[in-house]
């Protein structure tokens, strides 16, 4: 038996020892406070049924934020497109024939 080199019995040993000593600190902890289970259990699901009120509430605004970017695209559909060169051009020589009539 030395310090650098225990033996395989001197380990296990010592293991069993180990053990043996954190068993006895998990037996000898305090039993849990039923009033402080309870307070814990009211506070979780106070704090559940917040998460759950403010997922609702993100869903809804993610929702109405969709509902409104489809009104906005269907908004933007019905305005009829910038007229072309070509529609510009025959709007202008119909006013120019229009003027010429007059005279």
């Amino acid at each position: 038996m030395s310090f650098k080199d225990p033996s395989f019995q001197e380990r296990i040993r010592s293991a069993a020892k180990a053990q043996e000593k954190a068993l006895e600190r998990l037996r000898s902890k305090p039993p849990l406070d039923e009033v402080a289970v309870a307070e814990r259990k009211a506070n979780r699901a106070e704090r559940e049924t917040r998460v759950a009120e403010k997922s609702a509430a993100k869903k809804a605004s993610l929702q109405a934020a969709k509902d409104s970017k489809a009104v906005d695209a269907a908004a933007k559909a019905a305005i009829p497109p910038p007229p072309t060169e070509a529609e510009l051009k025959a709007a202008r020589d119909a006013r120019y024939a229009k003027r010429k009539a007059r005279k």
